[in-house]
């Protein structure tokens, strides 16, 4: 299997394309309402949905997550583009060996989302 997109409702998906637009630049389509962005090997579509209505009330129950190399830097963009932040990187570990970093911001319809420091593969014991 592979993990191909996520699709985020909304009432309004105009806003949230537009605020996506600001944050990934020009959608890689733009059809029937839907538009969505590559964001490496995968995809994120915002789209109407019948279903949705105002803002998530359960915002932390979903969370998608951005790999980038540079969280600190990815973040002051994202912040400047007016995503609303919700925690400032952060390592997410116990440890201060831990070299990731992890920010979380909120969308306008208070969908959560993260930049992530790129995983690494546990080393062989």
């Amino acid at each position: 299997m592979n993990f191909n997109s996520i699709l985020i409702g909304s009432e309004d998906p105009q806003r949230l394309a537009d605020f996506y637009t600001k944050l990934f630049g020009e959608p890689a389509w733009n059809q029937g309402g839907y538009i969505g962005w590559l964001i490496g090997s995968g995809a994120i579509t915002v789209g109407p949905h019948d279903q949705v209505s105002g803002k998530n009330p359960n915002p932390g129950r979903i969370i998608w997550n951005i790999e980038s190399a540079d969280v600190k830097g990815d973040f002051e963009h994202f912040k400047a583009a007016g995503a609303t932040v919700i925690k400032d990187p952060y390592k997410p570990g116990e440890s201060d060996d831990d070299d990731g970093l992890i920010a979380t911001f909120a969308d306008p319809d208070d969908n959560y989302f993260q930049l992530m420091s790129p995983m690494q593969p546990d080393a062989p014991t």
